[in-house]
């Protein structure tokens, strides 16, 4: 990918998120990262407290993609059928006719995901992994591009079911949405509709669908040409081997992390059961080079791996009881780990 080809894909990101402004006020992260997903064809699990805009930032998504999208408000009582679709008994014909259901979209906004028991869970699993769902017993592919993008509310637990290991995974980045800053809650403020809190979506900003397809299959080809060196690579593969912990060290004993400066990291593995897979590495190689194409840029640099590193990992590495009495989250977890991996 020459300059111009990386200008010209900066100016069109930079386009987006001028887009999306026009809605959501501040969450720099979220947008950016709402779009980084999206280039890298991979799934998003949004975590925040309710009234943060992560509903209106799928939205927002959708429209300046013109994609198809359909939102599904997860229950305890879901079904899979509410989800995939089911088999209609037709009568007339004595068949049976395949109704398909809300899946069946572009851009999909599982809203409360952890509120699903798991049945729906695997459900959607199969439809993520494998752009396709299972009906009767025939399986049908889902449109292209499928994207979904998971909500979760972190300070409710009761009637909730937590996403199993194996279904984190599968998602490409975890995004914490976190409080606006004052400034940013007087914008919000002003734009809101007076005394208007029911039916406010009739005044919401119309927006340009500003990354339609083709768009969108430049910026694909534009971010697959985005150089990784070898030395970038090494960092790359050392930053994901430094979360698993060696041998001897949490309660499944994984095996021994060679990761350089792995040495240097034996205090921070007290707090570490598990740490990220090779799914990892491929995601954090993948987030970097969108990462430089945000800067414009023609090459990834460290700088790039380690903003990636945050979003792509903190799902992905299982704390111990140890971290939890420390009051140590993953993002403090996965500081302290880069901090001891030397940069190429």
């Amino acid at each position: 990918m020459n300059e111009r080809d990386s200008a010209q894909a900066a100016d069109l990101l930079n386009l987006c998120r001028a887009e999306l402004a026009k809605r959501i006020v501040g969450q720099q992260a979220m947008i950016d990262g709402l779009l980084a997903a999206l280039i890298a064809g991979g799934h998003l699990l949004l975590e925040g407290v309710p009234g943060l805009a992560k509903t209106m930032a799928v939205k927002s998504l959708a429209d300046i993609t013109g994609l198809l999208f359909k939102r599904i408000q997860f229950t305890p009582d879901l079904l899979p059928a509410d989800l995939t679709g089911t088999l209609i008994w037709e009568q007339g014909t004595g068949t049976f006719s395949v109704r398909r259901g809300p899946v069946f979209a572009n851009v999909i906004l599982a809203d409360e995901i952890n509120r699903a028991p798991a049945k729906v869970q695997s459900a959607l699993l199969e439809a993520m992994q494998e752009a396709q769902v299972t009906i009767g017993e025939n399986s049908y592919p889902l449109p292209e591009p499928f994207f979904v993008l998971a909500t979760q509310n972190p300070i409710e637990h009761e009637g909730t079911y937590a996403l199993p290991e194996a279904e984190l995974d599968r998602f490409l980045l975890k995004l914490l949405v976190t409080y606006p800053s004052p400034d940013e809650e007087i914008r919000i403020l002003q734009q809101a509709a007076p005394l208007a809190m029911s039916g406010q979506d009739k005044n919401v900003t119309p927006l340009r669908p500003v990354l339609g397809r083709e768009a969108l299959g430049f910026l694909r080809s534009a971010a697959e040409a985005v150089r990784v060196y070898e030395g970038i690579e090494r960092y790359i593969v050392s930053a994901v081997s430094a979360t698993r912990p060696p041998a001897g060290h949490g309660p499944g004993k994984p095996a021994a992390s060679h990761a350089p400066g792995a040495a240097g990291a034996e205090g921070v593995y007290r707090y570490i059961s598990f740490g990220a897979s090779p799914r990892g590495t491929i995601a954090l190689h993948r987030i970097a080079r969108i990462m430089a194409l945000f800067e414009g840029r023609a090459f990834v640099t460290p700088d790039d791996v380690k903003a990636a590193a945050y979003p792509v990992l903190r799902h992905r590495i299982v704390l111990s009881y140890e971290a939890e009495a420390d009051g140590l989250d993953a993002d403090t977890v996965i500081s302290r780990l880069l901090a001891f991996v030397p940069l190429p």
